[in-house]
């Protein structure tokens, strides 16, 4: 743990990219294969599970440290992270301990099997021999809540550069479905390992939002636009007769999706498409909220595959023939998936992303106008030479996205946030006017820049009306505006809908509470948008 620690200290004092490639490769060569391991699946968000309840540790943290629970509950209010106030809080250790990481993650998960009283003498006696920095990571790793600040692609760069292996070949072997239980370090790191190959899918090709113009990428005759497609991003593998279904969150939904079976025999052998899981019925993508009803559900009633049916919208083929075709040009990738995706015994489960046709950015830009009419959130422009990579990358996928869909919204709650803006209110609850009463309807918490967090901080410390545990209502007179994806219907909410992606685009200090929105202009929009 002692090297672990060292590593959180050094990658958590740098923003150099360089430094924090230096020091994981670093520590990777001091520790233990186990911990190698161990730390790579931390890395990869394959942590232990929870073994302990947050409330129980809190007790416990406040009794050890002789402080009463509302004293302690303040503490971790300002201080944002339990992890944190609990390591700071604690005493000094009595003694010291020479476990490593691989050690105490076995600790931690054989917490979960033993009786409340038991689980608090362990707890207490491992942050007896745990100094700050150690107690603050076994903290974050017993409460599953364990953030490096380290990208998937920035560890491997580093296990890239203590290796000598290729990038691309490791993020490759680090796909799929591992653990620390199942796997060694050399046979999965160091080791080619032919059978697991059979369900391994490819590191995603992301992008990033197109900032500019469009007339700045160039010849309009050089790129291919499709629709941004509203789903869950995923890969369909089949090898050797079995089908795989990915998301890009490296989650097996192989099971959820129960009606991409038949493409197991349909597709030819080693084929791999990326795509996108989209609602469709009757040749038109419904909306995401279709999607919704089947997300987290771990069993499909034939009830749910009838009112929420999908396909793979397809837009580019990796694997063709057993053959890695990623570093072929897009536009010949994309040839061969519309040869592929013609077989009629596939129509009915996977569509090809239809090209958006234009000669020139004029167009181009009127169609992107017009996404939401086909549930989409803008344009994808992929150059035709493009190959697909690794991760997010610029410069030949962009995505060009819709404008965003606007609310005026009155403040009437808000709440402390998390980490270095523990002490600022971050966190806010947003209402409208229905006749002369203040329906609440959204939450947002991104958008201000620190000084106007500064700001509503300070006025909301002066304007609070009541307080509710970290929660404060305030006076209805703050008026901010609101961007946000799309709107759907909602029986969940008092106000009857559900806002996508909504975020703070500005502090409209220019208006009285009397001109913001309100719920009927919302339900125009839910049926504008329902068109």
């Amino acid at each position: 743990m002692k090297h672990f620690a060292s590593l959180f200290i050094q990658l958590d004092q740098t923003t150099k990219t360089n430094d924090k490639v230096h020091a994981l490769a670093d520590y990777l060569g001091r520790v233990s294969d186990q911990d190698k391991l161990w730390t790579i699946a931390i890395l990869s968000h394959r942590r232990p599970k929870r073994s302990v309840t947050t409330t129980l540790l809190r007790t416990w943290a406040a009794e050890k440290a002789g402080l009463p629970l509302w004293l302690f509950e303040e503490s971790y209010h300002i201080a944002g992270d339990l992890a944190e106030t609990i390591a700071l809080v604690l005493p000094a250790p009595a003694h010291s301990s020479e476990k490593t990481l691989s050690d105490w993650i076995s600790f931690i998960r054989d917490l979960e099997e033993l009786p409340e009283a038991a689980k608090k003498d362990k707890i207490l006696a491992a942050w007896d021999s745990l100094n700050r920095e150690e107690r603050f990571i076994f903290n974050k790793l017993i409460t599953g809540g364990f953030r490096l600040g380290v990208s998937q692609k920035l560890m491997v760069r580093a296990l890239a550069k203590y290796t000598r292996l290729e990038e691309n070949l490791l993020a490759h072997r680090l796909m799929g479905d591992w653990s620390p239980d199942t796997h060694e370090f050399r046979e999965l790191i160091l080791e080619d390992n032919p059978a697991d190959k059979l369900s391994r899918p490819y590191p995603f090709f992301l992008c990033y939002a197109l900032e500019t113009v469009p007339e700045a990428l160039g010849n309009p005759a050089e790129w291919l636009a499709e629709r941004k497609w509203d789903g869950i991003r995923a890969q369909v593998i089949v090898r050797k007769g079995e089908i795989f279904v990915w998301s890009r969150g490296e989650e097996l939904m192989t099971d959820r999706f129960p009606e991409f079976e038949p493409l197991a025999s349909n597709l030819p052998d080693y084929t791999v498409i990326d795509g996108e899981i989209i609602p469709f019925r009757d040749g038109a993508p419904l909306g995401f909220q279709v999607l919704q009803t089947r997300i987290g559900r771990k069993n499909v009633s034939k009830k749910i595959l009838k009112e929420a049916p999908v396909v793979l919208m397809a837009y580019d083929l990796l694997e063709w023939e057993g053959r890695d075709i990623r570093e072929l040009p897009f536009s010949q990738r994309r040839d061969l998936l519309e040869q592929l995706t013609a077989l009629p015994e596939c129509a009915a489960l996977i569509q090809v992303s239809p090209l958006v046709a234009f000669n020139d950015w004029q167009t181009l830009s009127n169609e992107r106008d017009d996404s939401r009419k086909y549930h989409c959130e803008g344009l994808m422009l992929k150059h035709r030479e493009a190959p697909y990579r690794q991760g997010r990358k610029k410069g030949e996928w962009w995505k060009w996205k819709v404008d965003p869909m606007t609310v005026d919204a009155i403040m009437i709650y808000a709440q402390q946030g998390h980490g270095r803006r523990a002490n600022l209110f971050t966190d806010f609850t947003f209402a409208v006017w229905d006749g002369d009463a203040l329906v609440p309807f959204t939450k947002a918490y991104s958008g201000l820049t620190d000084a106007e967090f500064g700001e509503i901080t300070r006025w909301v410390r002066k304007n609070t009306l009541e307080r509710f545990g970290p929660v404060r209502s305030v006076e209805a007179v703050q008026v901010f505006e609101l961007a946000f994806e799309g709107i759907n219907a909602s029986s969940r909410h008092k106000s009857g809908v559900a806002l996508r992606f909504p975020r703070i685009l500005r502090w409209r200090k220019d208006k009285s509470p009397e001109e913001a929105n309100t719920l009927q202009d919302l339900k125009d929009m839910l049926e504008s948008y329902g068109e």
